[in-house]
């Protein structure tokens, strides 16, 4: 059978191989070919080409017609690391600094485990399991553009499932709950137009700049003022650009940043909210006021079995933790969960008492819970596809 252990030391130099040559989002042409070369020395079949650079394994053992999906996403993010290692990015600002080259090691040392054990007679299931590797998860929603390229209709799923490494966590503790696990994200960008002008006779100008100053100031005030206590919710100004000269008032400034959510009525609120401030900026200042507001991420929402599942196995396999609260952070697996009943399932990593948090310069996925994350994915399938039903 199978020695888990032998699979670990190649799956930590794939890793550090995808880490040092990071893609992003739709340009995951590398890695996805050295998973599907992976995949298909397993034993796997491969389909290729999933709304846009996705790829799915397939592994079936038995003639039950169950099925279930594991998911993990492949893309990096544009921005430059600092950690300093030897397998550190090559690509000058694109770097694995979320941990998604972890996620692919697991995913393909679960199918490596789980076409060994089918080979050797010790399957441990009976159905299909569908491993998919999902691109452009950071903001592009590349789970959607899988869904549509009929990801489901091809390789349907009675339950889906996916890991995210969290170092906030210790590492090998395993936490999900039901319901929200992960906020909506929407994003947006206000432009101010006025009449600019010279900055020694500001009277002739409509101050375009005063007003984005105005704006800043009340739309931190939505969420203390018009979103009850008892719910969760983050705005939060991230750009403001205008104006290039010391002597000139400009014409336009824009102002940008995110709402995250986890109630589509206190999400509607907000946009409302929005609106009504930039009506009174547009009448206070005599200037116009453009909102291109974008609903990109809905929240992320686990089906209470799929997560009590995930629970109930995970104490089987080291320390489960019921998450106490969602994070505001988002994530686009939200429409897979909208598509098929499953659970988003957070894999603790943290090192230390300070570790980097994802989306840090200094990050680095923790080998050390590449076991712990490939034992999950195993528990998980053959929880759902057990031979005795």
């Amino acid at each position: 059978m199978t020695d888990l252990s032998d699979l670990i030391a190649p799956l930590v130099a794939l890793r550090h191989d995808i880490h040092a040559h990071p893609e992003l989002g739709f340009a995951e042409h590398r890695t996805a070919a050295r998973i599907a070369d992976a995949l298909r020395a397993a034993g796997l079949e491969v389909a290729t080409g999933i709304g846009g650079t996705g790829l799915v394994g397939v592994l079936r053992a038995g003639d039950s017609p169950r099925k279930v999906g594991l998911r993990a996403d492949m893309d990096a993010l544009p921005f430059d690391e600092q950690t300093g290692l030897p397998y550190a990015s090559t690509h000058p600002g694109c770097f694995h600094g979320c941990g998604h080259d972890g996620h692919v090691a697991m995913l393909i040392g679960a199918a490596q485990y789980l076409a060994g054990a089918l080979r050797d007679g010790t399957a441990g299931f009976d159905g299909t399991i569908h491993f998919i590797f999902q691109p452009a998860e950071e903001g592009q929603g590349g789970a959607r553009a899988m869904i549509e390229d009929g990801l489901f209709e091809r390789f349907p799923c009675d339950r889906v499932y996916a890991l995210h490494n969290w170092p906030a966590l210790p590492a090998g503790t395993i936490a999900t709950r039901a319901g929200a696990i992960m906020g909506a994200a929407d994003k947006f960008r206000i432009t101010l137009r006025g009449r600019g002008g010279h900055a020694a006779v500001p009277h002739e100008t409509n101050d375009s700049l005063l007003a984005a100053a105005s704006l800043v100031q009340q739309l931190n005030s939505i969420i203390g003022r018009n979103v009850p206590a008892t719910a969760n919710a983050v705005l939060s100004i991230t750009e403001i650009h205008g104006g290039n000269a010391h002597n000139v008032i400009p014409a336009e400034v824009m102002v940008g940043g995110t709402v995250r959510t986890f109630d589509p009525v206190v999400q509607d609120r907000i946009e409302q909210r929005m609106r009504q401030i930039l009506s009174g900026i547009e009448a206070g200042f005599e200037v116009s006021a453009e909102l291109d507001y974008d609903r990109y991420y809905p929240a992320t929402i686990n089906h209470a079995d799929a997560a009590e599942d995930a629970l109930a196995i995970a104490a089987t396999i080291g320390t489960a933790l019921r998450a106490p609260e969602p994070a505001a952070t988002s994530e686009d697996f939200a429409f897979m969960l909208h598509a098929c009943p499953g659970a988003y399932i957070w894999l603790g990593q943290g090192r230390g008492d300070n570790p980097p948090p994802l989306h840090n310069p200094h990050y680095d996925f923790n080998d050390a819970v590449l076991e712990t994350g490939i034992r999950l994915h195993v528990a998980l399938a053959r929880h759902w596809l057990a031979p005795n039903g």
